[in-house]
């Protein structure tokens, strides 16, 4: 009988002579590109200028990347440093390692720099990207799946991931993490595991692509239908990812295993930034109903906006 599962790449980079093409990084990069041209169109929609999401993008990209791997270095820290490790480790973003709640904190810093340079409102700005950072969410955790990492718990449902040994958790097989016998596949003769032994966990990286894609169909659609702003796009976006996330990172069975009263660090930060959210969406609602008038601080108004179909 054939075991059904969801194969993972046995190479996760493209070698083009002596540089390698990383499909971890070709996925970040997809991610941001689509977000870009889909926060063109929705400010160009909102009365903005054309090509100003790009000039946002400069200043916000590299900060959300420095944000990302400052947050996966504190809370992961064992994963780059002590014995074992180069003094490089730190610095191979191409080998995982981002974090998105990081990426978020200084991608808002670098994306107030640059709408403060050009007289942008930043809750409008915030409120056009908000569907957009959650489909180039959705497109950037394929990344885990070209590096065979941060997926759930051993499973046989058929849409199994299929991760071969050299990646699978460091606990596995002690009382922590436990591959079922029976979600093991080509065990030589001896009972001992080698390389190419392979297990079937929860593909988490898609079970969040799914969550991210339909989120931002929901966020824009509730967008379209209420016609929000002042920040609550943004904070409705916070929200859904959130919950999604909470139940994902119940599945996951990744190195960051530090709990506070049962719940993992990252299902915590999920519980702070959705009640967050959830006060400053209703608050916001009750002070500031509808959209801005204007995109722009007074006096930074385009004479001739430019207007698309919103997307």
């Amino acid at each position: 009988m054939i075991a059904l599962s969801i194969p993972s790449p046995t190479h996760g980079a493209i070698d083009l002579g002596p540089i390698p093409i990383r499909g971890y990084a070709l996925c970040i990069v997809a991610g941001i590109i689509v977000a870009v041209w889909l926060s063109e169109r929705r400010w160009a929609a909102r009365g903005g200028r054309f090509g100003q999401m790009q000039d946002i993008a400069l200043w916000a990209v590299p900060f959300g990347l420095v944000g990302s791997r400052l947050y996966s270095l504190a809370t992961d820290s064992d994963r780059y440093f002590g014995a074992g490790h180069p003094w490089w480790q730190p610095f191979a973003i191409w080998q995982g390692g981002i974090g998105i709640w990081g990426a978020i904190a200084l991608g808002t810093v670098g994306a107030w720099i640059g709408a403060h340079r050009m007289g942008i409102r930043m809750p409008a700005l915030a409120d056009v990207v908000a569907p957009c950072l959650l489909v180039a969410q959705g497109i950037g955790r394929w990344g885990n799946w070209f590096n065979q990492e941060l997926y759930g718990r051993a499973t046989s449902l058929p849409w199994g991931l299929k991760i071969y040994q050299p990646h699978w958790p460091t606990s596995v097989g002690s009382t922590t993490i436990t591959v079922p016998r029976a979600d093991m596949h080509d065990v030589p003769a001896g009972g001992v595991p080698d390389a190419q032994t392979w297990a079937t966990f929860h593909p988490t990286f898609l079970y969040e692509c799914i969550w991210d894609l339909a989120g931002a169909g929901l966020v824009l659609w509730l967008d379209r239908r209420f016609k929000l702003g002042h920040g609550r796009v943004f904070a409705l976006y916070a929200m859904v990812y959130t919950v999604g996330r909470s139940w994902i990172e119940y599945l996951r069975v990744d190195s960051i295993e530090h709990t506070y009263l049962g719940l993992r660090l990252n299902d915590w930060t999920c519980l702070v930034v959705f009640l967050g959210a959830l006060v400053y969406f209703v608050v916001a609602g009750r002070k500031r109903p509808g959209r801005e008038e204007s995109v722009y601080v007074e006096g930074h108004e385009p004479s001739e906006p430019e207007t698309e179909n919103a997307a």
